[in-house]
């Protein structure tokens, strides 16, 4: 299903030209990639958003191969991937996500050592959060990497950290940090070039599960169908010893969240730490799908035993089966003695 003329647009004329930069510099910038490579761009036309991006990818790479998913057979888009070289460049601009048979795509092109822009559930953010996701594609290299990487920097030497949730609300790490991990378009020493777009973010987790303890306002939270549910009031969480032990001033779907994660984990364990950097999201100003919301800058948490990042003696893999973002209020960050998060920006 499309939502209505495949060449009409409601965005306003100059978000064209903002989309065309947006992804060029990450194509040049954060992917480097260039002329001695091939481009292949797998499209669909089903939304604006999707639309959008196509024509901002054609003017980006007009030496490149594009492929309308919904024109061909399956078969035809696998031998596209299979005449690529090792350091080419895959871009996927996806309404919903591509199937192709227990194919699983992102994984499978990294495993090729190609290179990957993935655009994915974009008919989830229909409308003018169209716009905020485009937005949220502007790739400035300063910002990302340089206060990305001093943050990285700043988490890896801390001895301890506290989220500042206001009215009181303190949630304390009181254990070194996890080696943190970036996704900030510097792919430095990384095997996989590349990912799901857009990008900025920062993460870690207690060394030590169980010494996180306090009290946290989450003020959106992502449902059972991966959107973003924001209830009328924030909900305070308290968490004793990692594990979210109550829930004030809760909802039901909140609490139908915790008690799915329960049924099947026993207890509702506190695991990422998130440095969310993409300053075209925010507490006000927000898309639905939880996955890309992910990035907004500010704290986010994950609920549940399930993390593959960071392993942890404590939880074996098939039996950890839940990671739910949760978002912070934010109103400043400390990372040992140092406010890292304060006046809605991150000050590393």
């Amino acid at each position: 299903m499309t939502d209505g003329n495949t060449s009409h647009s409601s965005f306003p004329p100059q978000v064209a030209d903002e989309a065309a930069r947006n992804v060029a510099d990450t194509v040049r910038l954060a992917l480097e990639h260039g002329p001695a490579q091939q481009a292949l761009v797998v499209y669909d036309r089903r939304t604006e958003l999707s639309r959008t991006l196509e024509a901002a990818y054609r003017r980006a790479l007009p030496d490149g191969r594009f492929i309308d998913f919904d024109t061909v057979a399956p078969d035809d888009v696998l031998a596209a991937f299979a005449a690529l070289a090792a350091r080419d460049l895959v871009v996927l601009v996806q309404s919903t996500s591509f199937r192709l048979e227990a194919y699983r795509l992102r994984i499978e092109l990294f495993k090729r050592g190609l290179k990957v822009i993935e655009h994915i559930h974009l008919s989830r953010m229909p409308g003018e959060q169209g716009l905020h996701y485009i937005a949220s594609l502007a790739y400035d290299p300063a910002y990302y990497r340089g206060v990305g990487r001093a943050l990285q920097q700043r988490i890896n030497a801390a001895p301890n950290a506290v989220v500042d949730s206001g009215n009181g609300a303190l949630l304390r790490f009181d254990s070194p940090l996890e080696g943190a991990k970036v996704n900030i378009g510097d792919y430095t020493g990384m095997n996989n070039i590349g990912g799901q777009f857009p990008i900025g973010e920062v993460f870690t987790e207690a060394q030590d599960l169980e010494a996180v303890n306090g009290t946290v306002r989450v003020f959106v939270f992502g449902d059972t169908h991966f959107l973003v549910n924001k209830p009328e009031q924030p909900i305070t969480m308290i968490v004793e010893n990692g594990r979210v032990t109550g829930a004030l001033d809760s909802t039901p779907e909140f609490d139908n969240m915790l008690a799915i994660i329960r049924e099947h984990e026993g207890e509702v364990w506190l695991r990422e730490l998130g440095f969310g950097m993409n300053r075209a999201f925010s507490r006000d100003c927000m898309v639905n799908d939880i996955g890309t919301y992910e990035r907004m800058c500010g704290i986010h948490l994950s609920l549940g035993a399930k993390h593959g990042q960071y392993q942890k003696p404590q939880f074996k893999r098939k039996d950890a089966r839940y990671h739910v973002d949760v978002f912070a209020v934010t109103e400043a960050v400390y990372l040992g003695d140092q406010a890292v998060y304060r006046d809605g920006a991150w000050q590393p």
